[in-house]
């Protein structure tokens, strides 16, 4: 077990020369990598910002860990009991909670801000134990021990009744408490502002410097208090969102309709045989047995409702029709000649041409 010094360093039981970091030296370069990732303008789920996340987590678990074996706060003592520079060691499960958000992880999302929500929680637990500043803890959704309707199971969200008159004034009491909130934060801010310039110089007394992290815990109580607001909405979301992926999964697969086979449709016979001598051929049908087609299977707009033609029987008309296509290619080469001879004169002749009859 590792044991602290009165300056707050770890020394390791096996070697007391090799000492950890200060528990000071955690909180303050924890502090200081929450405080660069959140104004970066770089991408968030770049991989350099997400192993300062990491790296600043691991320092504040460190520091948390460190705190808690030191048992520097009891909820027996009250706030003018704890000392000024323990005070600031009150941010560590804000700033935990911080970082973790930061975290981009989609595959992961549930658990982080699950995990940021007990951090915010446990931070706002002990300031209403110290009464840092008045505020009204939120309600817990993970105890919710109401199982999912039958809505909810298929996927489907129930569908919520008009809001009665208690429900208003809920609505209106939260808007103004989030207002009061938001006045509070920038007045904070703005009193932050001067005593830092204090801190920083060096120069600040024992009361300066209590004034300052007393500061700063009130203003992370207002920041806590909508990151909790923000996240218990974001699990609704998130659990929706899981429910509508397993019913999703649960639905049978629709069966794959077989592909349409192309076939060109034509004018007369002529041109069936013509279009139907390329290479590769493709199947053709003149306007006459595709109507003769359709209306022996009664599917024609006059013929009523139209019935379903059997895949099979398709087929097998399609092969009757190749095959009787084939056999008046191989008789009647000579109007297939007579056919091509007859497009290739009209590629070279303009429509009219020779007619020489009624030009006076």
């Amino acid at each position: 077990m590792a044991d602290y010094g009165n300056s707050g360093n770890v020394r390791h039981p096996s070697n007391s020369d090799a000492e950890l970091p200060k528990l000071s030296d955690l909180l303050d370069r924890g502090w200081k990598i929450f405080e660069e990732v959140d104004s970066t303008n770089e991408a968030l789920g770049s991989n350099c910002i997400q192993v300062r996340v990491k790296r600043g987590i691991g320092m504040l678990e460190e520091a948390s860990r460190m705190a808690t074996q030191l048992d520097l706060f009891s909820r027996n003592e009250e706030l003018e009991e704890v000392a000024t520079v323990d005070l600031k060691y009150m941010l560590l499960p804000a700033l935990l909670g911080a970082l973790t958000m930061k975290q981009t992880r989609r595959d992961k999302r549930l658990d982080t801000v699950q995990t940021a929500r007990s951090y915010f929680m446990d931070f706002l637990r002990r300031c209403k134990e110290y009464n840092i500043s008045e505020f009204e803890l939120p309600t817990s959704t993970d105890e919710d021990a109401s199982g999912p309707d039958d809505a909810s199971e298929n996927g489907l969200s129930a569908v919520k009744s008009v809001p009665c008159p208690s429900d208003l004034v809920a609505m209106a009491a939260r808007r103004q408490a989030k207002i009061e909130r938001y006045r509070q934060k920038k007045e904070l801010e703005a009193r932050l502002s001067d005593v830092r310039i204090a801190v920083d110089s060096g120069q600040a007394d024992d009361e300066v410097s209590r004034d300052f992290y007393l500061l700063n815990v009130r203003r992370w109580v207002t920041v806590c208090l909508e990151e909790v607001e923000s996240i218990n909405q974001e699990v609704e979301i998130l659990k929706k969102m899981d429910v509508l992926k397993q019913s999703a999964t649960k639905q049978p697969a629709q069966p794959v309709r077989p592909p349409m086979k192309p076939f060109i449709l034509t004018k007369d016979a002529v041109q069936a045989r013509v279009f139907g001598a390329g290479y590769p051929s493709l199947p053709t049908m003149t306007v006459d047995d595709w109507y003769e087609q359709h209306r022996k299977h009664g599917a024609l707009p006059d013929q009523g409702i139209s019935r379903r033609i059997d895949v099979d029987d398709t087929d097998a008309k399609e092969k009757e029709e190749e095959e009787k296509e084939k056999k008046a290619e191989q008789e009647d080469e000579e109007s297939l000649l007579k056919a091509r001879n007859w497009d290739d004169w009209k590629d070279t002749h303009r429509r009219g041409y020779g007619n020489r009859q009624n030009m006076g």
